[in-house]
C-alpha cells in the first residue's frame, strides 16, 4: 500500500487505491499459497477464487477510470483536507485500506497456512462455499457489465440505472462482492479454527453497506428526485422484487 501511495503522489490521483484493493488480496493469497510448499486442493481452490475476483476487479476499475481523472470522492477529500492531504491520504486511505484487506483475507490466509487443509478431502462445505462464491461473482460481474453498458449510451446521461440486476438491488455488484467473501468463509469452516475468520465476511459487508460503499455513492444523489423514487421501490443491498409505488 505504501508503493501504491507513492504512485498516487506521482500521478496526483488517489483513485489508484481502488485498483490496489483487489491486487492486495491477490498478493496475500498468492504469497501464502506459495509459502505452503505444496499444491493441496483446498488452498488452491481458495487462492484461485480470490485471484479470479481480485484480478477481475482491478482490471475493471483500471478500464473504468481511464481518462476519467481522480474519482470525485478522493477529489473532495483533496479539497477538504488541504495541507494535511498527503499524510491523511497515506493513513486514512492507503494504510487503513491495507489493514482492512488483511483482515478480510483472514479466511484464505488460514486455509493456506493450515497443515490440516491439505490432509482433508474436499467435501460438502467446499461445494457450498464454491456455489455461494459463483453466485456472488455473477452478481458482481453482470452488475458491473450492465452498468458500464448503460453509462456508455449517451442517451442515458444523467439518468438512473434501474434495469437488469439493478431493478432488484441498488447495488447488485456490492451484494455480489459480499457474497463471494461469505463463500470463501464457508470454505474455511472445514479448517480447524476456520469459524473465527467470521470477521472476514462481516467486515467486507459492513464496509460496503455502512462505510465506503453505499453511503458514499448515494450521497451524491441527495436531492435527485429520480433516484429517490428508485430508492423507495428498490432494496439497497439484498436483491428483491421492487416495491409497488
Amino acid at each position: 500500500m505504501t508503493v501504491w501511495f507513492v504512485v498516487a503522489l506521482i500521478k496526483k490521483d488517489n483513485s489508484v487505491a481502488d485498483i490496489a484493493w483487489g491486487l492486495g488480496f491477490v498478493l496475500i493469497a498468492a504469497v501464502t499459497l506459495f509459502r505452503r510448499g505444496d499444491w493441496a486442493a483446498r488452498p488452491v481452490l481458495a487462492t484461485a477464487v480470490v485471484l479470479i475476483w481480485g484480478l477481475r476487479l482491478a482490471a475493471h476499475i483500471l478500464h473504468r477510470n481511464r481518462k476519467r481523472g481522480e474519482d470525485y470522492r478522493y477529489a473532495e477529500w483533496r479539497r477538504k483536507w488541504g495541507r494535511s492531504f498527503v499524510w491523511r491520504s497515506y493513513i486514512q486511505v492507503f494504510l487503513l485500506q491495507g489493514l482492512f484487506l488483511f483482515l478480510i483475507s483472514s479466511s484464505v490466509i488460514l486455509i493456506n497456512r493450515s497443515t490440516d487443509a491439505g490432509l482433508m478431502p474436499l467435501g460438502p462445505l467446499e461445494a457450498a462455499g464454491t456455489a455461494v462464491w459463483v453466485v456472488g461473482f455473477l452478481f458482481e460481474t453482470v452488475g458491473d457489465a450492465q452498468l458500464a453498458r448503460f453509462k456508455k449510451d449517451q442517451e442515458n446521461r444523467g439518468k438512473i440505472m434501474a434495469r437488469g440486476l439493478w431493478r432488484y438491488s441498488r447495488h447488485p455488484n456490492y451484494f455480489g462482492e459480499s457474497l463471494m467473501w461469505w463463500g470463501i468463509y464457508i470454505l474455511a469452516l472445514s479448517v480447524p479454527g476456520g469459524w473465527m475468520t467470521i470477521v472476514s465476511p462481516i467486515l467486507i459487508t459492513f464496509l460496503l453497506v455502512r462505510v465506503s460503499g453505499i453511503p458514499l455513492l448515494e450521497k451524491k444523489y441527495a436531492g435527485n428526485a429520480e433516484f429517490q423514487a428508485y430508492a423507495r421501490r428498490t432494496n439497497a443491498f439484498v436483491p428483491w422484487f421492487p416495491k409497488k409505488p
